[in-house]
């Protein structure tokens, strides 16, 4: 039998690493670019240290916060379950329209790639994270510049999911991945906000339709062009719309590509509100996860 002061011992030890580790909730500030950055990140309860963990981002709309975007995406019952650390950032004003925005407008010098680039570096730095399994999701202007990393971050980040906005022409005029990255598209065809099919003003293109934007990952991930296409199951009809599930996938069976196309569903974070068919928090963990810098884990893929 243990003696007692081994079993207080024991116990000490445990209380000790849970609240070093386990289960917390922390406001952080980053230095960058000559201004301080705000950043929040949720380490799981069953987080040790001893073993690496993913990341993922996860980016608030346009004029959103960090407490709005966790109250739509609340990854923390999700962290906790499957154990990866989520982090939430606050995006900076936009001096042109006096917004919260990922994507300042031209004239500008902003570019909020290299800030999320430093925040990799500075929680791998504390944390035992794999950085490998890199990922990010984001609503509307978020899910624009989730589009951005994986264009321009390609190499620290392995898979994307992208909620109610299609890809900018100039995220897409400088995309260069350099490695099959998974991408997850969850759009409303009703969407009178991030519109379906593109946006197109005055002869000027702003925005790819839906269908131009997965066929360049198509094609980036060496997918066959032709997407198997599962109706699901209407779970809420009162909801006004339904859900297609688009797979795309490489001639080893390799899924890179995937749409949630909401039918009838408008610029909604499904699950949370709109369409409640499908939970957009777990349709993209269950998407990014499967991924890491090479690829789909456990496939055999070319590039």
């Amino acid at each position: 039998m243990l003696s007692m002061k081994k079993i207080l011992l024991s116990l000490i030890t445990i209380f000790l690493l849970v609240n070093l580790f386990g289960q917390q909730q922390i406001n952080k500030t980053l230095f960058f670019d000559g201004q301080t950055r705000s950043y929040q990140i949720y380490i799981p309860q069953i987080y040790n240290g001893t073993s690496s963990v993913p990341l993922i981002f996860s980016f608030h709309g346009g004029g959103g916060t960090i407490a709005g975007n966790i109250a739509i995406n609340d990854l923390r019952p999700l962290a906790d379950s499957e154990n990866f650390i989520a982090i939430y950032p606050q995006a900076l004003t936009d001096p042109q329209n006096g917004d919260a925005t990922w994507m300042h407008k031209a004239p500008t010098t902003h570019d909020d790639i290299y800030f999320i680039s430093s925040i990799i570096d500075t929680i791998s730095a504390q944390y035992n994270v794999d950085l490998s399994r890199v990922y990010a999701c984001g609503y509307s202007n978020g899910g624009e510049f989730a589009y951005d990393l994986g264009c321009r971050l390609n190499t620290k980040i392995s898979a994307i999911g992208a909620v109610a906005r299609t890809m900018y022409i100039e995220t897409f005029n400088n995309c260069s991945p350099v490695h099959p990255t998974g991408i997850l598209t969850i759009l409303g065809t009703s969407d009178n906000i991030s519109n379906y099919n593109g946006v197109t003003f005055g002869g000027v293109q702003y925005y790819l339709s839906a269908a131009d934007q997965h066929n360049y990952w198509v094609t980036q991930n060496n997918c066959g062009t032709v997407a198997n296409t599962t109706i699901l199951p209407d779970l809420n009809a009162g909801d006004g719309s339904t859900v297609e599930r688009n797979t795309w996938s490489t001639n080893s069976g390799c899924n890179y590509v995937e749409e949630l196309k909401v039918i009838g569903g408008g610029h909604d974070w499904p699950g949370s509100f709109g369409n409640m068919t499908i939970d957009a928090n777990i349709e993209i963990w269950k998407f990014v996860s499967r991924y890491d810098i090479n690829g789909l884990i456990g496939c055999i893929t070319t590039s």
